[in-house]
């Protein structure tokens, strides 16, 4: 089994209703992504998941976030875009994008609103699916 990652970052607002405090007023971050998938095995030439691919993919699902105000997204029209809830929508989605290539899973997503504070969204293999 091998687990390969991906790094990357994308800038966007929310806020987070009914909380008590300043997060329920609009404000931005500078997200920091990773994404971790894993590979069964290794392809024709030796790699689990080409990193172009997984950058790529990862790249497709953050292009709909960045630049926005996340909560105007239909995945966080019912929902508050929190770090968790975000970490597992992007987990859903990048599985969505990541389909195509056998044997090849998202392990884990994290999202870090700041440089010290973050949060993992791993799936719970029992509930069939990634929430979010």
């Amino acid at each position: 089994m091998y687990e390969i990652f991906c790094r990357t970052h994308f800038s966007a607002a929310h806020y987070l209703r009914d909380y008590p405090g300043d997060c329920e007023h609009l404000h931005g971050h500078n997200w920091e992504v990773e994404a971790v998938v894993r590979a069964e095995g290794l392809n024709e030439i030796g790699v689990g998941i080409d990193f172009r691919d997984l950058k790529a993919a990862l790249g497709t699902v953050l292009e709909e976030l960045d630049h926005t105000n996340i909560n105007d997204h239909p995945a966080f029209q019912d929902r508050n875009p929190s770090s968790e809830h975000l970490a597992a929508y992007i987990h859903r989605r990048l599985g969505e994008e990541i389909a195509a290539h056998p044997g090849v899973r998202v392990a884990r997503v994290t999202v870090c609103e700041t440089p010290k504070t973050g949060v993992t969204y791993i799936e719970d293999p029992s509930s069939g699916g990634a929430a979010g």
